[in-house]
């Protein structure tokens, strides 16, 4: 009778022992919490334009989705085991990086979307900037020529819109009354296979290509500027996408837009391939439109995706002499795999 008694007073001490805290779960936790600010925040650790972890943070509402199920997965497993160890830390670190992904996209702001951009023109004093990567002919003409006129676009930033495909639309939205004029860029060698053409309204006078100002790597990019010296310098930006091979080069285009952030009076508008995260010091200089009227968490591309899922990598970009009225991201994406944004600016 002594001795089962005493087995008995011993069973609960190992019972709490197998349901207690394990060293696993201390030391995965230790280990796995550098991991999870990599796919939370990168930036704090300089990281977001890594590979790997750029790509990851592009899709951020995908990344959160992943992590939800992932550390539900290891908390059944923790909770069928009973035991505080290394699947209980790793569901914890999920779960936690997950919730700070979806904190991110509900500080950036869902903001606002338009079937056609309708009724978005600018009033008095504004211009209104419109970007949109037309998949290189993939959206008509035409249906570029009736966003222009629906959003009463001032600049239009066109990447791979062609020489003949701009001219069409400067046609046909001059029919409509409303004067542009149009240019391309296929680079400084002018030998690029994808162009980016810009259309800007007669009202802004006569502009001209920047030769001194170069462009991003691989893929054109372009700085214009007024003949007479008065009014914004415009840029119409396309550096490539942070794909293997490609991210020197994607880097360097970046670090491009950057270096145009320097003038106050700058407006940039096209496909940078790159959410804010990746922006880094080019928002030292500029502001991006859509992060400042809260519209930042909506998806551009692939058009294909919901404006939730899909990667905000489409920007107007604007210089400390600009304010930003409203921005918003265009649902029809007339066949481009690109959603275009609008934003309305106004000189402070």
């Amino acid at each position: 009778m002594t001795t089962a008694s005493a087995q008995d007073r011993d069973l609960p001490d190992r019972t709490a022992g197998r349901r207690g805290v394990r060293p696993g779960f201390v030391l995965t936790a230790l280990l796995g919490a550098p991991i999870a600010l990599l796919l939370s925040w990168p930036q704090a650790l300089g990281a977001e334009r890594l590979p790997g972890i750029a790509q990851l943070i592009a899709l951020r509402a995908g990344l959160a989705i992943a992590l939800l199920i992932t550390g539900i997965v290891f908390a059944v497993v923790a909770r069928a085991r009973r035991r505080w160890s290394i699947a209980a830390a790793l569901a914890v670190l999920l779960l936690a990086s997950s919730a700070a992904n979806a904190g991110v996209l509900l500080a950036r702001g869902g903001g606002a979307t338009a079937g056609s951009g309708s009724g978005s023109g600018s009033g008095s004093g504004e211009l209104t900037v419109l970007a949109w990567n037309t998949l290189g002919g993939a959206a008509t003409p035409q249906s570029i020529a009736r966003l222009v006129i629906a959003t009463d676009a001032d600049i239009v930033s066109l990447p791979e819109t062609d020489e003949a495909a701009v001219a069409e639309i400067a046609r046909l939205v001059a029919v409509d009354g409303k004067p542009m004029t149009a240019d391309t860029t296929r680079g400084p060698e002018g030998d690029a296979d994808i162009p980016t053409s810009l259309l800007l309204s007669a009202d802004l006078g006569d502009y001209r290509i920047d030769e001194g100002a170069g462009s991003t790597p691989n893929l054109p990019s372009a700085v214009w500027e007024p003949v007479d010296g008065t009014g914004p310098r415009i840029v119409a930006a396309h550096p490539l996408p942070p794909l293997p091979g490609m991210f020197d080069d994607w880097d360097a285009g970046l670090d491009w837009v950057s270096d145009r952030c320097t003038d106050p009076d700058v407006i940039i508008a096209g496909d940078l391939n790159a959410t804010v995260d990746h922006l880094g010091s080019v928002l030292d200089g500029c502001r991006d439109a859509a992060l400042e009227t809260g519209a930042s968490a909506v998806g551009t591309w692939p058009a294909s995706a919901p404006p939730w899922l899909a990667s905000p990598i489409d920007h107007v970009l604007v210089g400390e002499a600009w304010e930003v009225r409203t921005a918003s991201v265009i649902t029809d994406a007339a066949g481009s795999d690109h959603r275009p944004i609008v934003a309305v600016i106004a000189r402070r």
